[in-house]
């Protein structure tokens, strides 16, 4: 019988960690720390992550191309969101960098967060645990707001994101 394995949030995140580490070298102990997760969250992913041939098989070294049609094409059908109310939160989407200085929209986006500063619509993120992970990384926070445009933007602002998120994969 074929193994069947689904992909969740969390492993997005974790991918997206591992592009705004760059070349760093990491332990998924790290990972698991600075993403808030169990090891074994990490450990599951990553495998999760070889399988469906966004790693390689080291499970070390993300395939860029392969991520990036995943965010493109698939994540705002897989993973959807729909603003919710107005709360105070962390901004994501155009309210986040590097958005929010070429697109000029009426409401922020913000994920709810305690120790937020911005009033706007609610955006679940990802996983619950990545506004803590994002305000610790600016890059991954970046890349998460980037990642949110796509699910919940117009189509400016997903054009902008998907350039740009193409241009940090790629290069």
């Amino acid at each position: 019988m074929k193994q069947v394995v689904h992909l969740r949030p969390q492993d997005v995140v974790i991918l997206l960690k591992l592009v705004a580490l760059g070349k760093e070298d990491w332990l998924a102990k790290d990972l698991a720390r600075e993403l808030h997760l169990s090891p074994a969250e990490v450990s599951n992913s990553l495998g999760r992550s070889a399988f469906a041939g966004l790693l390689d098989q080291s499970k070390r070294h993300v395939q860029r191309a392969a991520l990036l049609d995943l965010l493109l094409h698939g994540l705002p059908y897989v993973y959807p969101v729909r603003p919710g109310g107005r709360v105070r939160g962390v901004p994501t989407a155009h309210s986040a960098a590097p958005l929010k200085d070429l697109i000029t929209a009426g409401e922020a986006y913000v994920w709810p967060h305690a120790h937020g500063d911005t009033q706007g619509l609610a955006i679940a993120p990802l996983y619950p645990s990545a506004t803590d992970a994002a305000l610790e990384d600016p890059g991954l926070h970046e890349l998460l707001a980037l990642v949110d445009a796509l699910r919940v933007g117009r189509t400016r602002e997903r054009a902008e994101a998907g350039r740009l998120l193409t241009k940090r994969l790629k290069g």
